[in-house]
């Protein structure tokens, strides 16, 4: 049996171990720092690659990265360079996540469709080319901003407003030292999340989630207030497709360029008349698409993984998925995404209901109390037969919890539901 190390804090992380945890050759899960949910916590920054290495030897751990910032420090080149077992992509294959710029060149260089882009580092130039465009118009800051980096813009001075938040008022510090400046395309979104070992890649299933604060998609971006899946907006046809010229398209150019992309491969697709665009790249799972998948996921997770790192994923057979739905609600702090409060006392955990489980992300245990640390909170994730009970189930888990800034949005789940109408 292996040690398994989960470095992360995230809803993501906490629902990666519970899913670990089920497999028969996993012993102890250790989460780097985890949160108020998990068990095992080690008190090491999942930024502390040398802290984590250092776990990671000591305790023979294979270790599992959540997040997008270790990976794009380069924590999986370290580990290999120690001799120790880790999954995720290295620095080179992690930067089509944390580089838009490099993404969209590498999407145009290898015939991968995408929207059409221009990139500047001079707000006049940038402002200049604005006057000159349809809108709406999509300005993204280039590097990693924790999802938020992306702004859509209705027009040219709402364009103007986000080409000085990025590039002069530096509101994303160095990540915005570049934009995208991009068309933005109508359809219909939805992700698409691989699992690879650098030649293989089998499909996770597939998600849809909500990015927007407010019911019906309104207000500013977020992480994700919630998510369903599967998505019938991804239908056995379109999932083929995506999955041959997004995704394995994807895995074989970056080889071709001599980057072995090892991980999980998220792909942010917009449909439109029936093709797929890729929105983004994400070179981790999705937080909160990781919950619910995780939930329907009927193979060995850990068996997964060991042939990623092995590159023997072509061994085992397509992972295999339970037939029902599932569904996952960030209940978040009131503020999100800008300043919300912290430090409040969380109620009702223990008030479980039939099918299904909370995943935390911003907590933090005090005293024996449960207490808000972060802008989402919690991924209250439930699974029934159907989209609809998945829905019910979720929604009466979420009205057991309590809190004083408690928010969530009332309606995920239901553009499954309108899409099948």
């Amino acid at each position: 049996m292996v040690n398994v190390l989960v470095v992360g804090s995230g809803g993501r992380e906490h629902a990666l171990g519970w899913k670990l945890g089920q497999s028969p050759k996993v012993d102890k899960i250790y989460f780097a720092p985890g949160n108020g949910g998990t068990q095992n916590n080690v008190d090491i920054s999942s930024d502390d690659i040398e802290g984590l290495a250092k776990f990671a030897k000591e305790n023979n751990c294979l270790t599992v990265v959540g997040p997008e910032v270790p990976l794009s420090n380069g924590i999986v080149d370290e580990f290999i360079k120690k001799g120790l077992r880790v999954f995720g992509p290295t620095k080179n294959a992690a930067q089509l996540e944390s580089s838009k710029i490099w993404a969209k060149n590498f999407m145009k260089r290898n015939g991968i469709l995408t929207a059409r882009f221009e990139v500047f580092d001079d707000p006049k130039k940038a402002i200049e080319f604005a006057k000159s465009v349809d809108y709406p118009l999509v300005v993204k800051a280039d590097g990693l901003a924790a999802g938020k980096g992306v702004i859509v813009c209705n027009d040219y001075s709402e364009a103007v407003d986000a080409i000085e938040k990025i590039l002069v008022q530096k509101n994303f510090g160095d990540a915005g030292s570049k934009i995208i400046l991009e068309e933005r395309i109508d359809g219909v979104e939805a992700s698409f999340i691989a699992l690879s070992d650098g030649n293989t890649a089998y499909s996770m299933a597939t998600s849809q989630d909500h990015k927007r604060i407010y019911d019906d998609d309104k207000g500013p971006n977020t992480g994700g207030m919630g998510t369903y899946s599967p998505t019938p907006v991804i239908d056995d046809f379109t999932a083929n497709e995506i999955q041959k010229n997004v995704i394995e398209k994807t895995i074989s150019s970056m080889k071709k360029e001599g980057i072995v992309f090892k991980g999980f491969l998220y792909a942010g697709i917009m449909l439109k008349d029936g093709k797929p665009y890729v929105l983004e790249f994400n070179a981790r799972m999705g937080d909160p698409e990781c919950q619910p998948i995780m939930m329907r996921m009927d193979s060995d997770l850990f068996e997964y993984i060991q042939a990623s790192i092995d590159g023997t994923l072509s061994s085992l057979p397509p992972i295999s998925w339970k037939k029902s739905s599932a569904v996952c609600v960030i209940i978040a702090s009131k503020g999100y995404p800008e300043s919300y409060p912290k430090d409040e006392e969380i109620t009702g955990l223990d008030d479980s209901t039939p099918n299904s489980a909370v995943f935390h992300s911003g907590t933090r245990k005090e005293n024996g109390k449960v207490l808000t640390s972060g802008g989402r909170v919690l991924g209250v994730t439930a699974f029934g037969d159907t989209l609809e009970s998945a829905i019910a189930n979720a929604y009466l888990r979420v009205e057991k919890i309590n809190w004083p800034s408690k928010y969530c949005r009332k309606d995920i789940g239901k553009k499954g539901l309108t899409w099948r109408k």
